[in-house]
């Protein structure tokens, strides 16, 4: 099963700043910036196993545009008569050149059973080339099945397994990072499941963490990695529709988004321009 759609967040982000500099809040450079500013074009890539994916990309889609300049082109698939397979095959993935026109590809997918080593590393290969990501929950999973660490290697770390669902006590372990201003210092993500960092890779910056009953230790559950010329914002929370709708998680990934497109300032607001489409 397909679905393409093309989310349009209007032209509010000019009307904001327009308004702002009649009321003397913005100043008159700030806001010739802003104006043409042109919307971020994100890829949406949704689909596989285990998660309510018809729901999550309308609560990703409108949550984000709410949040930051961006424009959505969604791909969402499951498998035959859609079912949830983990052997599916995103088709735009066939193509080499399956990233081209975006800005950045957000990633909630969940096919971890792909073995073909080929289509995996095509998949990383737009990211190392610099293509930003963002990269949510089970994209942590998907394609561990392949003999290869090119994905693993976007992803920034290696996890193979995760906890039961349970409350997780965030702890935001990098309060200064421009991703994590405005993130609390800890962070109660109700009936969500810890994925177990396994191996970390070269370029991945930890940003906040969970401690695991199983281990006995704490995981990294937000960061923030380089993939070759790529720069890529990570979570590992986001199994459940009510952690994705809920304010902290909505603010954490947009600022992870405009933070991959060099969107994001050091005080975590966004640059002028690509800030809140709506009031």
């Amino acid at each position: 099963m397909k679905r393409f759609i093309l989310l349009f967040p209007a032209f509010a982000a000019m009307v904001t700043t327009a308004l702002l500099v009649a009321a003397g809040e913005a100043k008159p450079a700030a806001a010739a910036e802003a104006a043409k500013a042109k919307p971020l074009k994100v890829l949406m890539v949704c689909g596989g196993c285990c998660h309510d994916y018809e729901n999550q990309k309308r609560i990703l889609a409108e949550g984000l545009s709410a949040r930051a300049n961006v424009e959505f082109t969604i791909v969402h698939e499951e498998g035959p008569e859609g079912k949830k397979d983990k052997n599916h095959r995103i088709s735009i993935y066939e193509k080499e050149d399956w990233a081209k026109g975006y800005d950045l590809v957000l990633h909630n997918e969940c096919f971890g059973a792909i073995e073909d080593v080929a289509f995996v590393e095509r998949i990383a290969k737009p990211h190392k080339d610099g293509v930003p990501a963002v990269v949510l929950h089970c994209s942590a999973h998907s394609y561990r099945a392949a003999k290869t660490d090119e994905w693993r290697k976007v992803i920034g770390q290696k996890s193979m397994s995760h906890e039961k669902n349970r409350d997780l006590l965030v702890k935001n372990t990098a309060p200064e990072h421009p991703v994590m201003k405005g993130f609390p210092t800890e962070w109660l993500d109700k009936a969500d499941e810890l994925y177990k960092n396994e191996e970390l890779y070269p370029g991945f910056v930890p940003l906040a963490k969970a401690y695991g009953e199983d281990t006995k230790k704490e995981h990294h559950v937000i960061w923030v990695n380089t993939y070759g010329k790529g720069k890529v914002f990570g979570t590992t929370l986001g199994h459940n529709n009510s952690t994705m709708e809920s304010p902290e998680y909505l603010d954490l990934v947009a600022r992870g988004l405009l933070w991959a497109c060099d969107k994001l300032d050091d005080s975590g607001k966004p640059v002028p321009g690509y800030g809140p489409t709506q009031k």
